[in-house]
C-alpha cells in the first residue's frame, strides 16, 4: 500500500515493447538514409547533408511522438483497469524527474543541431535519456533504472565510436526498449 501511494506503478510494459518498435521501423528508414550504399563504414558527407538531416530529425520526433502517444494511451488504459487514478503524487514526481533531464537533454540536443555538431547527438540522445530514466527510476519500478544504465552506456559507446551513433541509437530505443517492455509485461502487466 506504501508502494502505491509513493511510486507511479501504471507504467505498461507494452508501451516499451511499442516504443521499440516504433524506434526500429524509425531505424530503419535512418539507416537507408545515412548507409545508402548498404556499408556500415563512416559516410560523412551523408551525416552532414542538411536535407538528410532534417529528415532524420522528422522521423525522430515522428518515433518521440508515437511513443509518448502510446505510452500515454497503454498506461491510461492499464491504469483504469487496476481502477487507479493516473495523475497521483507518485506520477507527478515521476513526471518532473524524467522532465528536469529530458528537456535540458533535449534543447542541448537541438543546439548541437542547430551549430552543426551532428556527429554528438545520438550519444547525447542515450546520455540525457539514460539519466533521466535512473533519475525517474526512484518514483517508479527499479527496472527502469537498469534500462537508464544500459542507455547511458550505450550513449558513451556511441561517443567513443563516431559515425555508428545510428547503430547505437537503434539498439538503445529499439533493441533495449522491447526487451525491456517484455520483461515488464511478463513480469508487472501478466
Amino acid at each position: 500500500m506504501m508502494e502505491r501511494s509513493s511510486k507511479f506503478i501504471s507504467l505498461s510494459g507494452l508501451s516499451g515493447v511499442m516504443a521499440g518498435i516504433y524506434a526500429l521501423i524509425g531505424g530503419y528508414f535512418g539507416y537507408k538514409l545515412v548507409y545508402q550504399d548498404g556499408g556500415l563504414h563512416y559516410r560523412d558527407y551523408y551525416v552532414n547533408d542538411p536535407a538528410i538531416l532534417w529528415q532524420l530529425f522528422f522521423i525522430a520526433l515522428a518515433i518521440l511522438v508515437f511513443s509518448i502517444g502510446t505510452g500515454i494511451w497503454l498506461t491510461i488504459r492499464k491504469a483504469h483497469k487496476k481502477g487507479e487514478n493516473v495523475w497521483n503524487s507518485g506520477s507527478k514526481r515521476l513526471f518532473v524527474n524524467l522532465s528536469i533531464p529530458l528537456v535540458s537533454g533535449g534543447l542541448f540536443i537541438l543546439i548541437l543541431f542547430f551549430r552543426g555538431s551532428y556527429g554528438i547527438i545520438a550519444p547525447a540522445c542515450l546520455l540525457f535519456y539514460g539519466l533521466a530514466l535512473v533519475s525517474g527510476s526512484h518514483y517508479t519500478f527499479t527496472d527502469v533504472k537498469w534500462l537508464g544504465f544500459c542507455e547511458i552506456i550505450l550513449g558513451l559507446l556511441a561517443a567513443l565510436m563516431p559515425g555508428y551513433g545510428l547503430i547505437f541509437w537503434i539498439a538503445g530505443f529499439g533493441l533495449l526498449h522491447i526487451l525491456y517492455g517484455s520483461i515488464m509485461y511478463f513480469k508487472y502487466d501478466k
